[in-house]
């Protein structure tokens, strides 16, 4: 496992869905920790802003869970970027996804009970988690398609949903945008994330000097990271891994 690099020295970016909180049968339907925001914000404050959470929802998502709680948010995969509360949202010159391919998404979903579109600014998702068992790899064939000669957007997978994005738009490129200027400049980054759209955040965290963590092989499950922040906040340092990991020396 990545060391884990002196508290001093560190910047930590948090995934949210799945890490900071439970997947949920829908999107609208997650629930934040009670007393989560104020172990975030100690946090916050104790690395001297360098913390923020990286997701693939908007940036408003964010705003609404957590309020002001991380130092920046980075949404859509990086493809939304405010590093801090307040300031105005950077967006890289990325496209969106044509209107006909949102119809489409429309029509699929209207044809499977249960299914959701999730819009964004430069992208969506289909999520078929309490859609018939079939629904995912129609969605995924029918995305496909779609994507076949756009070779500007990828098709990705997440937690029973598909994703359609630009190229360009990931947790590895907010993770370099947020390094470049402070209060994260000189700091070795930690990213912490549950599933393959985190992995590139993770490689790059480890490319920059830090660690990456992915939350079943480390923390089990988001309750397991939720404990390991309060601990953290509360001693003004790490708190230990699970397994006994511990910071590196300063």
């Amino acid at each position: 496992m990545d060391t884990l690099p002196p508290f001093h020295r560190a910047a930590l970016m948090l995934d949210m869905d799945g890490t900071l909180i439970d997947l949920a049968p829908t999107p609208d339907a997650v629930v934040v920790a009670p007393g989560l925001p104020d172990a975030i914000a100690s946090l916050r404050d104790s690395l001297g802003g360098a913390l923020a959470i990286i997701t693939g929802r908007p940036i408003e998502t964010v705003d609404r869970l957590f309020g002001d709680a991380p130092g920046a948010v980075a949404g859509e995969h990086g493809g939304a970027v405010r590093r801090r509360p307040g300031d105005s949202v950077e967006r890289p010159d990325l496209p969106a996804p044509p209107d006909a391919w949102l119809q489409d998404a429309e029509r699929l979903v209207a044809a499977y009970p249960g299914a959701l579109l999730e819009r964004k600014a430069r992208g969506f998702a289909l999520h078929y988690r309490l859609a018939p068992p079939e629904a995912g790899a129609v969605f995924r064939d029918a995305l496909a398609a779609l994507l076949a000669d756009a070779p500007a957007f990828q098709l990705h997978p997440a937690h029973m949903l598909w994703e359609v994005r630009p190229v360009g738009a990931d947790k590895g490129g907010a993770v370099t945008a947020l390094m470049q200027r402070a209060p994260f400049a000189g700091r070795l980054p930690i990213f912490i994330g549950d599933d393959v759209t985190d992995e590139d955040g993770m490689r790059e965290a480890r490319r920059l000097g830090g660690a990456g963590y992915r939350v079943d092989a480390v923390f089990r499950d988001p309750e397991g990271v939720r404990s390991w922040l309060r601990a953290s906040a509360a001693a003004g340092d790490w708190a230990t891994l699970p397994g006994g990991w511990t910071a590196s020396g300063s």
